[in-house]
């Protein structure tokens, strides 16, 4: 069904070659064995939207957040990043434009990654115990609008602090694509679910001025490091479907967060639509990314939100 909502106003890198291993992935998204995601009702959205003709209005820059430990250098060339993962199929649509002209930031790479249904990265699962992923067994712990126990105090995995080298080579849940001519870019993949210290997030970066090869992508620098939020609705939306509801972990909510920078849809917040009474259908989820392409911000400049409540 089409999306019906109104759309949203929203380092230096040293020689970076990408290879494809083993082609683009092609595998199902989702429950079920479902090879599509559908989204369905809107979930209500704030901001001011685009005229009826398509019309662009220049907005300001997305928000500049820390890159996190968990980063792999770009070496999955894919839209589809699901692979085996469970969960609710999510697709993504990122527009990327230059926040001065308002014009199509074209054949940029843009990688994505996140967490699994159960809070664990891809290439770090060893690194999951207290830090990300659901301990076996245990009491259900649902998420509610006002989660039980206090954030934990400190750095929150995933969100601050240096890169961490991977312990395994899984790369589930990572990817990356090139915009088109219109500066849009899509990933299928699952909603992400939730660990220790951060609210439901995808990292995203933004590279430009490389070059495409049958290899991959080499070169240029990074223009956007940022990370994408959900609403707290359609998280706890999320937590009464399997394999979310089977997670021990103690929920951040959005304003706890310590990353998110509080200011909206600039600040990464993404538009949502789903089926309120069905979100195991699917969701799709898209923001307007205003980069600065001149400029490089490969979250060596980024520090955690200063507006955002300390954990």
């Amino acid at each position: 069904m089409t999306d019906t909502q109104e759309p949203e106003h929203q380092g230096n890198m040293t020689r970076r070659k990408v290879v494809v291993a083993g082609g683009v992935a092609v595998a199902a998204v989702g429950v079920g064995g479902a090879a599509a995601v559908n989204a369905f009702a809107d979930e209500a959205a704030s901001g001011t939207a685009t005229a009826a003709s398509g019309a662009e209005t220049c907005y300001t820059l997305t928000s500049e957040t820390t890159e996190g430990p968990y980063y792999i250098d770009a070496d999955k060339i894919r839209q589809d990043v699901t692979e085996d993962q469970e969960g609710i199929p999510l697709t993504l649509v990122l527009k990327v434009i230059d926040a001065e002209t308002c014009k199509p930031v074209r054949n940029a790479a843009v990688d994505i990654w996140h967490c699994s249904a159960l809070g664990v990265y891809s290439g770090y699962e060893a690194m999951s115990n207290g830090g990300g992923g659901a301990p076996s067994g245990g009491p259900t712990d649902v998420p509610t609008g006002t989660p039980t126990g206090e954030p934990p105090s400190g750095p929150p995995p995933g969100g601050g602090g240096g890169h961490a080298e991977p312990t395994d080579d899984k790369r589930y849940l990572r990817g990356t694509w090139r915009t088109d001519r219109h500066g849009h870019v899509t990933f299928r993949t699952v909603f992400p679910g939730w660990y220790r210290g951060r609210c439901v997030h995808i990292h995203v970066k933004v590279h430009v001025d490389g070059t495409w090869t049958d290899a991959g992508y080499e070169g240029g620098h990074t223009c956007h490091t940022g990370q994408l939020f959900f609403s707290e609705k359609s998280v706890l939306a999320s937590a009464e479907v399997a394999p979310y509801s089977t997670s021990t972990v103690t929920r951040t909510t959005l304003d706890e967060d310590t990353i998110y920078p509080g200011n909206g849809h600039e600040g990464g917040l993404l538009y949502l639509s789903y089926d309120k009474r069905h979100i195991a259908r699917g969701v799709h989820a898209r923001l307007t990314l205003g980069v600065a392409p001149d400029e490089t911000h490969d979250s060596t400049d980024t520090a955690p939100s200063p507006s955002a409540t300390s954990s």
